[in-house]
């Protein structure tokens, strides 16, 4: 019988995801962390009771281990079964530390990959990566590239481009599909989301200085910024991990029609304050405020997220666009779904479970 494997749960798109394969009734397994058990099996059984599915099997592990540090009595379960491993476990904050990067993000990854290789019957591999694989490169992105950038502009970006090369490399033997999703934000219909990062850093701040006068612009910027909604990331990476024409194939499940960064932050101000940003903070000054550590935590802003506001480069998404083609599944235009949003942010923005830790 076919399995469906993650490493990654209970993180938001591994739990996402095993959410919308439990209605399906498929045969659902998850490497967890032991130090994980308590809530993988709470999250476990919220799901198998909203989905009515059989049970999920979680399997203790740990990626940083040689053979991910299971049982053999779960190695042998799994090799008797078709297998479709979904490799989404990551360290995704882009203030991580370089040395722990590395041991999750490329060790992990190298340890998943020789994993993998050893069962049977693998009928996908799906590789959870990043767009911002591409470093600093400016200019059109490419799926099919994986070219070292000059610099990278953080540790996260880093290390997930060496585990990309680990996994691109074992295209030659296993049925690869890797996913690289742009910044991803909560649900277009409903705003849910498990963690307020990424764009809600924006939130944060314009929510944490609305007392002011007027909110300025953070500096000036021709960038756009690619957001996309987890319900997309979603349907299409599923939709790829049962399509034969994405086998071997690496995908952008980016936003083909981004918006320009001053117009996201404009609509969000525009939304929590009801007025229009107005003049502007210069872009060095927002960076020294940003390196004093009180500041950052009093906004909720990782200094790293400024890295982004004027960084310019386009990602192709053609052969996503060619491989969804007949599924109907479109990115939604963050712009248009904002306002839930922000409503999701405004519910929640006081509970501490959902602003992650600013160092």
């Amino acid at each position: 019988m076919e399995e469906i494997v993650f490493t990654g749960f209970p993180g938001f798109i591994a739990s996402q995801l095993i959410n919308k394969y439990a209605y399906q009734h498929e045969m659902i397994s998850a490497i967890i962390l032991p130090s994980e058990r308590e809530k993988a099996e709470k999250e476990a059984r919220r799901i198998e009771k909203e989905t009515n599915c059989r049970a999920i099997k979680l399997i203790e592990g740990d990626i940083t281990q040689a053979g991910l540090a299971i049982s053999s009595k779960d190695k042998e379960y799994l090799k008797e079964k078709k297998v479709v491993f979904w490799h989404l476990a990551a360290i995704y904050d882009l203030a991580v530390p370089r040395d722990l990067a590395w041991q999750v993000n490329v060790e992990g990854t190298r340890h998943v990959n020789e994993f993998v290789s050893k069962i049977p019957n693998v009928k996908r591999y799906v590789y959870f990566s990043t767009a911002y694989v591409a470093g600093n490169r400016e200019g059109i992105i490419y799926e099919n590239e994986l070219e070292r950038p000059e610099a990278f502009k953080n540790f996260y970006e880093e290390t997930k481009f060496e585990a990309e090369l680990l996994v691109d490399e074992l295209k030659k033997s296993v049925p690869i599909t890797i996913i690289r999703p742009g910044i991803v934000r909560g649900h277009s219909i409903t705003g849910e989301t498990v963690k307020f990062d990424g764009p809600y850093f924006f939130l944060n701040l314009i929510d944490r200085v609305k007392f002011l006068p007027f909110i300025p612009f953070v500096g000036r910027s021709a960038s756009y910024i690619n957001v996309v909604p987890i319900d997309y990331i979603l349907e299409a990476s599923m939709y790829l991990s049962k399509s034969d024409a994405a086998t071997g194939q690496t995908v952008h499940l980016t936003d083909p029609n981004p918006h320009p960064v001053e117009e996201v932050y404009r609509s969000m101000v525009q939304l929590i304050t009801g007025k229009n940003p107005k003049g502007r903070l210069p872009h060095r000054l927002a960076q020294v405020s940003l390196s004093i550590g009180p500041v950052r935590k009093a906004l909720g802003v990782e200094i790293e997220t400024l890295d982004y506001l004027t960084w310019t480069a386009d990602f192709d998404t053609k052969n996503a666009e060619r491989l969804l083609a007949e599924s109907n599944i479109r990115c939604a235009d963050f712009i248009e779904t904002m306002p839930v949003m922000v409503e999701f942010y405004h519910v929640h923005k006081n509970d501490k479970n959902f602003q992650i830790t600013i160092r």
